[in-house]
């Protein structure tokens, strides 16, 4: 729902689909394009507005779509670009908005471009990636460590020459240096944008460039035994560099060449004043640098307020905010919080100033799934095991029903293992529950969209006193309508006082009815928020 002077993505709601997981239309156990379009009234029900889906190019799956070996066609696992074109135009039919994701930094090592690259030393391509000569004892060329473990440079026994590759050595870096390479990485964004994509989710920008000295990375002396071993090192040469902005201006002018106000989303786990640069001098950058910071704050009331606080005060004038709770790469929100908070978290997240992203599953409160050791996909937990580092098992199917296959699959067994609890917690049991999580997220996104307070309206930090409560003010700076969050982080009750005469409840987590209006104060329930009409002028 986009108001009035607002861009569609500045007061919608961004839902993350993971291709895999989502919807299997064909039994092969892996959801694929198709049966994304036979969810689209689920999706248009939920009240979103846009959805983003995960990889879909052909690719090896070394590391399931973020291996690309072809930027301009649909893996046929997943359909075919006509299966596209038809999710596309059905998305548009409902009013949904398709955000597609853009993988720059790295292609698959089966790319034709690799392939040529890798031939021979004087290939016209051999620039298109990054190529150095081995160190004078042979090794790698410098200390340099892949995200997934082990070093980021893999020997080619033929050229005599190894490859850069800030993941999986079938992930080779592309080099963002040579003009060609930017302008065919460019075209891709114009091709899609050309069959009706309404934005991209640009993966892992922040690796773009690399230190053009080859300079070794300094050691961290936080590390720590049980950390991931690429953290052994500080990336002060391999991530973060000044060219990345450039690259990411470069993109926005292609995205802003075409009509409707096209979205480019920045994936980049940065702290916040690195990570307003990629909203670019005079936000000629992303709209929306994902800001992953809630992740990873403690879930304690005066964190999460100076965690915003921050993050407002950090913005350069005119950016828009966005929040995320969960992602294909972190841990579910209900096995980080537990049910009962995961309620208060959704209402935080749709209630915060900014673009909100749902993942997929989130609105019936999935949880993370054991993978038994025979069962494990994810590349990363099988090159560095234990660590638990391995993102499987919060790709798990979506659960739609309690019949075999939880309605994601006719097949006997899915690409990754349902998780114990689909008879009971799936979509369709929480479609007849009135105070389910899925009717939580019903609500909440139908208040959102009611309410311009929310949806485009200013933020307020609010001192309540209450131990454990954050709470917070929205209002639409055209009526001057008030709205308070107030949200119990804690397992005891709440007390908040200083109420105005009148003022009310529009939404409780719990999605039980608080009867006649507020009389100076109201007890909050352990893990329960709030959203509560202020009277006029209070």
């Amino acid at each position: 729902m986009a108001g009035k002077n607002f861009a569609w993505w500045q007061s919608g709601v961004i839902y993350q689909i993971y291709p895999r997981s989502f919807q299997d239309s064909n039994g092969d156990g892996v959801g694929d394009l198709p049966g994304i379009l036979t969810r689209l009234d689920y999706l248009v029900a939920l009240g979103v507005d846009a959805i983003w889906i995960s990889p879909v190019m052909p690719s090896p799956m070394a590391d399931f779509g973020y291996d690309v070996a072809d930027y301009t066609g649909i893996d046929p696992v997943f359909g075919t670009l006509a299966d596209f074109d038809r999710l596309v135009a059905a998305a548009h039919e409902r009013g949904l908005y398709v955000i597609l994701d853009y993988v720059p930094n790295h292609s698959s090592d089966r790319h034709p471009w690799f392939l040529e690259s890798r031939a021979s030393r004087s290939n016209p391509k051999r620039d298109w990636y990054i190529w150095c000569d081995p160190a004078p004892d042979g090794g790698p060329p410098n200390n340099w460590l892949s995200e997934f473990g082990g070093p980021a440079w893999t020997l080619d026994a033929v050229t005599g020459q190894y490859w850069y590759h800030a993941y999986l050595p079938e992930q080779p870096d592309l080099n963002w240096r040579n003009p060609q390479v930017r302008d065919a990485m460019l075209a891709v964004l114009r091709f899609w944008l050309d069959r009706g994509v309404d934005g991209f989710r640009v993966d892992a920008i922040h690796h773009l460039f690399e230190d053009g000295r080859l300079r070794d990375n300094p050691p961290n002396p936080d590390w720590k035994p049980g950390m991931s071993p690429a953290r052994r090192v500080i990336r002060a040469h391999t991530m973060d560099q000044p060219e990345v902005q450039e690259a990411v201006a470069a993109m926005r002018r292609v995205a802003d060449a075409y009509p409707g106000k096209r979205l480019l989303i920045g994936e980049a786990y940065l702290p916040i004043d690195r990570l307003m640069a990629y909203y670019g001098p005079g936000l000629s950058g992303f709209q929306l640098p994902f800001n992953f910071h809630l992740l990873s704050t403690p879930w304690e009331a005066g964190a999460i307020a100076a965690l915003v606080a921050r993050y407002e005060a950090a913005l350069p004038p005119g950016a828009w905010p966005n929040w995320v709770l969960g992602n294909h790469d972190r841990s579910r929100l209900a096995s980080r919080l537990g049910p009962a908070q995961a309620r208060v978290a959704a209402m935080l997240l749709m209630t915060l100033r900014g673009t909100p992203t749902i993942y997929q599953g989130e609105e019936i409160g999935m949880t993370d799934v054991p993978i038994p050791p025979g069962r494990v996909q994810d590349p990363w937990e099988r090159r560095v095991p234990g660590l638990g580092l391995g993102r499987d098992p919060v790709r798990t199917p979506m659960q739609w029903e309690a019949g075999a296959g939880a309605g994601f699959t006719t097949a006997a067994e899915p690409w990754l293992p349902l998780a114990e609890d689909w008879t009971s917690l799936n979509v369709a049991a929480q479609e007849r529950d009135a105070s389910s999580m899925l009717s939580l997220y019903r609500a909440l996104l139908t208040l959102r969209r009611a309410e311009p307070a929310l949806s485009a309206g200013a933020y307020g930090s609010v001192v309540v006193g209450a131990p454990d409560v954050l709470a917070y003010d929205r209002w639409d700076e055209a009526t001057g309508r008030r709205l308070r969050i107030a949200l119990n982080l804690g397992d005891g009750p709440q007390m908040l006082a200083g109420f105005a005469p009148g003022a009310r409840v529009l939404l409780s987590s719990h999605l039980d009815e608080r009867s006649g209006p507020i009389q100076g104060a109201m007890r909050l329930r352990p893990a329960e928020g709030v959203v509560l009409e202020l009277p006029a002028g209070a």
